[in-house]
């Protein structure tokens, strides 16, 4: 027998021993794999998630511009600055029992379902608004008033903890590989018109109301207004299903729980998805800290500044920022589309170093004084927002696999906002206070993109890409087959993340072609041997 025909014996023997035969029958990529995307019931995710986003924003906007009218009513006896501190402490305060709801909501996401979690968050934020707007004053239940704005807050942001996560998490599961940047961008776009739209009501009271009623009643109608919203963004949520990729990871886990055997595709707790995902847990912290922290500086924090530090009267200072946000929310989808381009890392990169260069540059316009001035200065600082914002929706839930993203998105994010964008406004306002300088709040913005900017450094590309644990994702069947055509030079894929048994049949097929190898000089010496003898 020749030493060629030995060979694909013995390889053929061992191959089927194994399951293998050679490389080229390793997984491959077939059109039953790539998920074509429903696209009514996309039109229905996008607007259920852009609408609760609106929501959520909406109640930031209105109590961001009315912090110095609720600061007076619920703590009518203290300093203009001491009651600028409790309106804004009391903002920050929403922000503490952020992370207990995303890590609460997160894993009941990851568990029961996008869907029903994000109705939930959804019911719970719009009654604790409604009753912000019932709620007596300091001049009727004395100390109660203080305390309980303090609870209702708290419960708004337990809910607003599991919505921003779950509504990234379900709009990324949901939008095809090739424009998930834009899809995701919308969330933004709908948070930004949700606090213009809150921005504009105060505006519009403030222009028609006097002083006084704005003071006595008036203040609590964009609260009021919130319950009617709600209702019809629950009604939106209501109308979309759970993701595909969150029904396959239900389905695998199933199987494997049939089947008696732990699955990849279950659930982590708490504890679990920190030791398993701590890096990535880690740089989605740092990113949101610094996006949120210029972000909220221009939006909650800026009617304070321009108010309170720079003298003008309320109304120019909600005015000056609305036609501000209004262009900035316009422009995220266009960044957003632009991620799905170039990458979502390059974007990324000019927002943190545009934040980094901008920021002083920014509030030294502002501090002049002039209108002018003051919206170029606006302008300059809601630049770094718009690359920063619209690309941590598609970016961060990027991070995880599909049995994590939630809890994973519910733990970071929120985190890093109750730690460094809640506690941003009343930092900032600190930080002039002690310092007597109206740009202190610049170097806060600086110091944080300093450090967003090496996150960006490390994380990892996801433009163009199928998430972690889920298969591609297309717009057309046609498209669909040109993927699977193209899978082997396609560099958007790769298949042994998408196969990990490949990875597997490629070391056993490697340990063969050893053994066969190996085999093979031993036959030959051995045959070499008995013609000597």
């Amino acid at each position: 027998m020749s030493e060629t025909v030995k060979k694909d014996s013995l390889w053929r023997r061992l191959g089927r021993r194994l399951g293998l035969v050679k490389d080229d029958e390793l997984r491959r990529l077939t059109v039953d794999d790539v998920t074509v995307v429903d696209r009514p019931m996309l039109r229905r995710a996008v607007a259920g998630t852009v609408v609760g986003n609106l929501m959520e924003w909406y109640d930031i906007g209105v109590y961001g511009y009315l912090a110095v009218i609720i600061g007076r009513a619920f703590l009518p006896d203290a300093s203009a600055g001491a009651q600028s501190l409790f309106s804004l402490g009391v903002f920050a305060v929403t922000f503490v029992a952020r992370p207990l709801g995303g890590i609460v909501l997160g894993q009941l996401g990851d568990r029961m379902g996008r869907q029903r979690v994000l109705a939930f968050t959804l019911i719970m934020m719009a009654a604790a608004t409604f009753l912000i707007g019932v709620l007596p004053d300091f001049s009727v239940i004395g100390v109660w008033a203080p305390i309980l704005l303090i609870v209702l807050k708290l419960a708004q942001g337990f809910s607003t903890g599991g919505e921003y996560a779950g509504a990234t998490t379900f709009i990324t599961e949901y939008a095809p590989d090739k424009r998930r940047g834009f899809y995701a961008s919308l969330l933004d776009l709908g948070s930004y018109m949700g606090f213009a739209i809150g921005a504009a009501f105060v505006s519009i009271l403030q222009l028609t109301l006097s002083a006084e009623v704005m003071q006595g009643f008036a203040w609590r109608i964009p609260f009021l207004v919130a319950l009617p919203l709600g209702l019809i963004a629950i009604y939106f949520r209501l109308k979309i299903e759970d993701t595909p990729a969150f029904q396959e990871a239900q389905d695998a886990a199933q199987r494997a729980s049939d089947d008696a055997k732990e699955s990849a595709d279950a659930p982590k707790g708490v504890i679990a998805l920190i030791r398993a995902y701590w890096r990535e847990l880690l740089t989605a912290f740092v990113l949101v800290a610094a996006a949120n922290t210029v972000g909220y500086a221009l939006t909650s924090y800026m009617p304070t500044y321009l108010t309170g530090t720079l003298g003008y009267d309320e109304v120019h200072g909600t005015l000056l920022t609305l036609p501000v946000l209004i262009a900035m929310a316009l422009s995220i989808p266009l960044t957003g589309k632009l991620s799905d381009r170039i990458g979502r890392k390059k974007v990324l990169f000019i927002g943190s170093v545009s934040a980094i260069v901008l920021a002083v540059p920014s509030f030294l316009f502002m501090m002049h004084g002039e209108i002018w001035s003051t919206l170029l200065g606006l302008v300059l600082l809601a630049f770094p927002v718009t690359f920063y914002v619209a690309n941590l929706a598609s970016s961060l839930p990027a991070l995880f696999p599909t049995s994590s993203r939630y809890g994973g998105m519910g733990i970071s994010y929120n985190l890093a906002v109750a730690l460094f964008a809640g506690t941003a406004p009343v930092v900032m306002e600190a930080l002039v206070q002690l310092t007597g300088s109206s740009l202190a709040p610049a170097f806060y913005v600086i110091g944080t993109s300093i450090a967003g900017f090496i996150a960006v450094v490390v994380l990892k590309e996801s433009a163009r890409r199928p998430l972690p644990g889920a298969m591609p994702s297309v717009q057309t069947i046609e498209e669909a087959i040109e993927l699977v055509e193209t899978q082997e030079e396609n560099p958007d894929l790769d298949l042994d993340e998408l196969f990990p048994e490949r990875l597997e049949n490629a070391k056993y097929a490697a340990e063969l072609a050893e053994q066969v190898q190996q085999q093979a000089q031993a036959a030959e010496q051995a045959e070499g041997q008995a013609e000597k003898a």
